[in-house]
């Protein structure tokens, strides 16, 4: 009797042990993050030099929770919840909101694709973001095109109210697209965004291209609406206009330890009513229109499996018009870094940045360098050099 009462106890053990292992094969969820902090010298800010500790110089430092159940039939429910922070006071990265990076749930499956919904990263970043060095660890957030002015950088604005669908990958293609909702009673294009992109990855060579707009982002000239597809009151939006326009191709190329990309961008801004700053918040607000061309060159160069380096080089073309004046601003950023893996998941950097603008209207945000993360310069010309840190987990 004792035997088979033994027997039973270990049978049932082993069943609620293969129990226990299906139920966690079929879902899962994960605690994840990275870290990224830096001691940054500018040479110019407002006029001063400033030694500073930078919280995301490069990444946004953030934590979350991403997880999949698998609903059978090849089909798994998806989500994420991801927030920023500021590593120096460990406020958030986007004042008053719980989960201000990404906050989504979805649905996958591998034949159908993916369809997600809530506060999302728009397709345009999704799809040309990767082949920019903005976007990457070996250039980021301080490689920023002029004011972040194509939202390709990794600190990009967040989308709220949207629904996203990606396609599954066909043969190396892949597309995406992306409706932000305004969630405004009689105002439904007041402050909607909507994108769509594609990419195709065949062998060392990859292509994107894609379309972004936003409608009165951020509450706009009107400030009618400011909590819709784009928060002002959080900093999501880089720039307050009645609207915004991006489009952009670009192409890499990866050749032994040599990777090498180029990337144009186009943005148009009608009615703008206002230009922000990392460093400062908003400020300066400028009215009429302004069109940026961005043409960016990067190259990334493994010297060994842990230590690399990487350059970038973009040339922004402006024009500027008002009731008033008419310009033809001009900007040139020059970024150099060197990176070393201490392990796969830590690794230290150099950066440095210079940034020279000319051509803009006198005394206006436009003739200010600016360096994204950092404040305006108080002239045309702007250096920093950042040591940093990152850790992920």
């Amino acid at each position: 009797m004792k035997t088979m009462k033994r027997t039973l106890l270990a049978a049932s053990a082993i069943a609620s042990f293969f129990a226990a292992a299906s139920a966690q094969a079929q879902s899962s969820v994960t605690l994840y993050g990275l870290i990224d902090a830096g001691i940054t010298y500018t040479n110019n800010e407002a006029g001063h030099r400033n030694w500073q500790m930078l919280s995301s110089p490069t990444q946004n430092t953030v934590f979350g929770l991403k997880g999949t159940e698998d609903l059978g039939g090849g089909l798994k429910a998806t989500f994420k919840l991801e927030q920023g922070f500021n590593l120096n006071n460990g406020t958030q990265a986007f004042s008053g909101d719980g989960f201000g990076s990404q906050a989504w749930v979805g649905l996958q499956h591998d034949s159908w694709g993916t369809l997600t919904f809530g506060r999302q990263y728009d397709a345009f970043n999704d799809t040309l973001g990767p082949l920019s060095a903005e976007f990457n660890t070996w250039g980021g957030s301080l490689a920023a095109h002029p004011f972040e002015n194509d939202n390709l950088a990794a600190d990009s604005v967040v989308v709220n109210n949207s629904v996203k669908y990606v396609t599954p990958n066909f043969h190396g293609l892949t597309g995406e697209a992306m409706y932000s909702f305004s969630n405004r009673a009689g105002g439904f294009n007041d402050n909607r965004s909507y994108s769509f992109g594609a990419s195709y990855a065949q062998g060392p060579f990859t292509f994107a291209g894609g379309y972004l707009q936003f409608n009165n982002a951020g509450g706009g000239v009107s400030g009618t609406n400011p909590s819709g597809a784009v928060s002002l009151n959080d900093g999501s939006a880089n720039f307050a206009a009645q609207r915004q326009r991006i489009w952009g191709a670009g192409a890499s190329a990866a050749f032994g330890p040599a990777t090498v990309g180029l990337v144009w961008s186009h943005t148009q801004l009608d009615n703008m009513a206002s230009v922000l700053s990392l460093g400062l918040g908003s400020y300066l607000p400028l009215d009429g229109t302004l069109r940026l061309d961005n043409y960016e060159a990067n190259v990334k160069y493994a010297l060994t499996p842990a230590w690399s380096v990487s350059a970038a080089y973009t040339f922004t073309d402006g024009a500027y018009g008002n009731n008033t004046s008419i310009a033809y601003p001009s900007w040139n950023t020059v970024m150099l870094q060197t990176d070393y893996g201490l392990s796969k998941r830590t690794d230290v950097y150099v950066e440095g940045i210079y940034q020279h603008v000319r051509g803009a209207p006198p005394g206006s945000a436009l003739g200010q360098a600016m360096i994204n993360t950092q404040s305006p310069s108080s002239n045309g010309s702007q250096t920093s050099v950042t040591v940093g840190l990152r850790h992920a987990f």
